[in-house]
């Protein structure tokens, strides 16, 4: 009989003792909604007095059925429509070369020849052109590429009746007058023809044409002038259609060159 006694009192106890942990809980739950700013460290712990940190019951993790199937539904209809929308290979649409083409390379000028006269990119329509960007007083690369020009031109004129019009721009204009462009370049050969400028003419014609210089290991009026070396095939209608670099043989750059006049020609 005192057992029977004792059990629905206990019974009683637990429950309403239940009953407060029960609000406590509920409570630190409005307070942890309310708290969201709050950073993860200071959170408040959500657990029972004795109880020990254990996973969450799975069935928090239960979603309902309807949901799966919502799930589902939405993965099919983009699927679907993926499918509809996929182009089998060698399908696609077709762009035309010029469409896909990098940036143009070329464009007006404005300088003088070693005669003082003026010349502009419209009085070289009609010419097979090969420009080269250097310096009178460049110590090693500039005098072997213009002795590479002067050689090519040499070939496709003497072995192969091809006429091309090579030319020298100066990147040095501050040096470079048109006297001290025409007694180095008769040193090659009398039809390179010698352009020169002031400095923003010729600055402007190697950033339409993308080249690069600079000047370095100045001391004084004394310097070097860093630069790319680029070498430019123009054909006709003052298009750019090759740029060569110190890495091409004179043999090399001949071949290239008579490859590219032929194309034209068929």
């Amino acid at each position: 009989m005192l057992l029977a006694r004792f059990l629905p009192s206990s019974l009683k106890n637990r429950s309403e003792e239940s009953l407060q942990i029960f609000k406590r809980f509920d409570a630190s739950k409005r307070f942890y909604s309310s708290s969201s700013r709050s950073t993860r460290s200071n959170t408040p712990s959500l657990r029972l007095p004795g109880q020990s940190v254990s996973p969450s019951p799975w069935r928090s993790f239960i979603i309902p059925g309807s949901v799966i199937a919502g799930i589902g539904g939405l993965v099919f209809f983009i699927h679907y429509n993926d499918e509809k929308r996929a182009i089998p290979k060698g399908q696609g649409v077709k762009f035309e070369r010029s469409a896909i083409q990098g940036p143009i390379i070329g464009g007006p000028f404005s300088l003088i020849n070693t005669e003082g006269q003026l010349v502009t990119e419209h009085n070289l329509l009609g010419n097979w052109v090969l420009i080269y960007f250097g310096y009178t007083s460049s110590p090693d690369v500039g005098p072997a590429e213009v002795q590479k020009m002067a050689k090519s031109v040499e070939i496709l004129e003497s072995k192969q009746n091809l006429k091309i019009l090579p030319i020298f721009v100066t990147i040095d204009p501050q040096r470079d007058t048109p006297a001290q462009l025409l007694a180095y370049l008769r040193e090659f050969d009398s039809r390179i023809v010698g352009l020169t400028g002031s400095v923003t003419a010729v600055r402007q014609m190697a950033q339409e044409y993308r080249v690069f210089f600079k000047k370095v290991d100045e001391e004084g009026d004394d310097y070097l002038v860093d630069s790319s070396h680029n070498m430019y095939l123009i054909n006709p209608n003052m298009e750019v259609v090759r740029c060569f670099g110190v890495e091409y043989s004179a043999e090399e750059l001949t071949e290239a060159i008579l490859k590219e006049m032929k194309k034209t020609e068929t």
